[in-house]
């Protein structure tokens, strides 16, 4: 007897694959979600969700913050968090911003001062009509000379509180002191990610490195053939698709000649790429630091 095998309509197997779509859609949404710290409330011109600025000081800068924004209409927020649940600081000021509508519409000249407390992390976000005034210059010299040197002493509020005075005095049109400190402690205000260091001298390298072997051999080797060179104890064979010979060869694809693409390139962004909020928006200026 033959045996028919009994499908399902067409119609629910589309439906049995759409709703296997959905659910692979949500589970990724709800991984790519949890990935994203949770934003803090807007409460005031300081949010201090972290616990590490003490009453006092509170009060002066929550005061100090106010009589700026009526004297100038720019806008300072403070804002410290206990984590940022494993994201970077820079995306997550970009949403913090964004989501609390800094600045006034239309001026761009919101800034936000952010501290992340367990992650040893902060940021000086600038809004985008800001840019100009308080410099990604100025805000890392903020950073590195008033924040950092407080924080490793475990001045927290003291720290906070001079970050907000020098940012008033820049925005108010006098940086020459904070330039002037700048100046006078170059070594704390321009230090070096080793990261970044190792990235160059590695990119160098293999630059430099493909260019002498580009170039090199044919110019101070032995020519063996056409296209066939010999140099310290290597055969560099050019214009040829060969593999390496046992007896130590270097060989090149067509064109012998070093070609670097946009994998070699190092772009830095200031803040992650621009972004805008109903209040006002930023282009990304402003610097981080740890401590």
């Amino acid at each position: 007897m033959t045996r028919y095998a009994i499908r399902p309509p067409m119609s629910d197997r589309f439906t049995t694959v759409g709703a296997a779509l959905v659910a692979m859609a949500v589970l990724l949404l709800v991984g790519f979600t949890a990935l994203a710290a949770e934003l803090p409330a807007l409460t005031g011109r300081l949010v201090d969700n972290a616990g590490i600025i003490d009453a006092a000081t509170k009060a002066a800068l929550t005061q100090k913050l106010a009589d700026f924004e009526a004297k100038s209409s720019d806008q300072i927020v403070v804002a410290t968090i206990p984590s940022l649940d494993g994201e970077e600081i820079e995306p997550f000021a970009n949403r913090l911003f964004r989501a609390w509508k800094l600045g006034q519409a239309g001026e761009d000249n919101g800034v936000l001062l952010l501290v992340a407390k367990n992650d040893r992390k902060m940021r000086i976000e600038v809004g985008y009509g800001l840019e100009g005034t308080l410099t990604d210059l100025h805000t890392k010299l903020i950073i590195e000379n008033d924040m950092v040197p407080a924080f490793r002493a475990g001045d927290f509020s003291g720290g906070i509180a001079k970050a907000v005075d020098d940012m008033v005095m820049v925005l108010e049109g006098n940086p020459e002191e904070l330039e002037a400190r700048g100046e006078r402690n170059p070594a704390d205000s321009f230090s070096v990610d080793p990261i970044v260091v190792l990235f160059i001298i590695v990119w160098a390298t293999l630059f430099l490195g493909g260019l002498a072997m580009a170039f090199l051999p044919p110019i101070f080797g032995t020519k063996l053939s056409p296209g066939v060179y010999k140099w310290l104890g290597m055969t560099f064979r050019y214009g040829q698709r060969r593999s390496s010979s046992s007896g130590g060869a270097w060989t090149t694809g067509t064109g012998s000649g070093w070609s670097s693409g946009r994998s070699g390139g190092w772009s830095s962004g200031g803040g992650g790429g621009g972004f805008s909020g109903g209040g006002g928006s930023s282009g990304g200026g402003g610097s981080s630091g740890s401590w």
